[in-house]
């Protein structure tokens, strides 16, 4: 009953083919694999990445998954998304654009931040440049990204337009106790505020809150987005959570599923949703217990 829909293929940034990720994912027994690779920017932005799709590639990328869902029909079921990034005043996955795409699903993210000064930044880059941003953009003032942080957050939350919010708390990446320095504490009084305040936001909102292992995956943090914390204001609202990989490599299509199931538990859920499709353009989930959640064995044959 498990399945990813954060998954990142050579089209973005991620390591593996559709093909092979469609056929690891079959093989580790997932019911489900859903692509979700970074949105073009650039038109929108002028930001040149090498870890968004390409304009000229985006429709090569909907092919693609497309005949993928094809040739896995009854085997694995494969649905088609973006992950699309929240930058304030330049774009949004409420944009219509990306809302014309025929999308199964869409994740909203926030990794850029935008400062007061200086030039934009990602809050989930190195270390180094995360404290370029802060010294640079924020005046040396940690506290004063936060706020940021977490403001663009609650406006793409209001904004709308997806479906899976992606790795809520994604500013404590560049925070974690065996970094090089502790910026800001998650346990002041600033910070409990405002995820206080963020978990209000969701629960008014109609979106899925994803359980992101990627963080444990890639970068050894030693928690999953979002936190347990926060995972326990969403729970005592009755936020729907789905557990995803934000995989970019086909072997961690699966990564950390277990301990994110624990994780769960801890913070009082009992469930989990699993998403079957839009009818009507309307996302349909079902919930799955977490105590029945577990892996079968899959053919690799497609």
């Amino acid at each position: 009953m498990y399945s990813c829909l954060h998954t990142h293929s050579i089209f973005c940034d991620g390591q593996d083919t559709i093909e092979t990720l469609c056929r690891r994912a079959y093989e580790k027994g997932l019911v489900a694999i859903g692509f979700s690779s970074h949105a073009p920017i650039y038109r929108k932005t002028g930001f040149r990445t090498d870890w968004h799709i390409q304009e000229d590639r985006l429709e090569a990328y909907l092919d693609r998954v497309r005949a993928a869902r094809r040739q896995w029909e009854g085997k694995i079921r494969v649905f088609l998304g973006l992950e699309i990034d929240y930058i304030s005043g330049l774009m949004g996955p409420g944009d219509r654009d990306y809302q014309d795409l025929g999308l199964d699903y869409c994740i909203g993210s926030v990794h850029y931040v935008i400062p007061p000064r200086g030039a934009p930044f990602t809050v989930d880059d190195s270390a180094e440049v995360f404290e370029k941003g802060i010294q640079e953009g924020f005046a040396h003032d940690p506290e004063a990204l936060v706020e940021t942080y977490w403001d663009t957050v609650e406006r793409m939350i209001r904004t709308g337009g997806f479906d899976i919010l992606g790795h809520t708390d994604l500013i404590k990446k560049n925070n974690a106790p065996d970094q090089r320095k502790r910026w800001f504490s998650l346990e002041s009084p600033e910070y409990q505020r405002r995820i206080k305040g963020i978990a209000d936001t969701i629960g008014a909102s109609p979106v899925v809150v994803e359980v992101n292992t990627g963080g444990l995956t890639r970068y050894k943090l030693p928690d999953a987005y979002p936190s347990g914390t926060l995972l326990r204001l969403l729970q005592a609202k009755q936020v729907p959570v789905i557990i995803t990989a934000d995989a970019h490599r086909a072997e961690d299509v699966d990564g950390h599923y277990d301990e994110a199931r624990k994780i769960l538990l801890q913070a009082g859920y009992t469930h989990t949703v699993l998403f079957e499709g839009k009818k009507n353009g309307v996302p349909q989930w079902k919930e799955a217990a977490l105590e029945d959640l577990g892996l079968r064995k899959g053919d690799p044959d497609p």
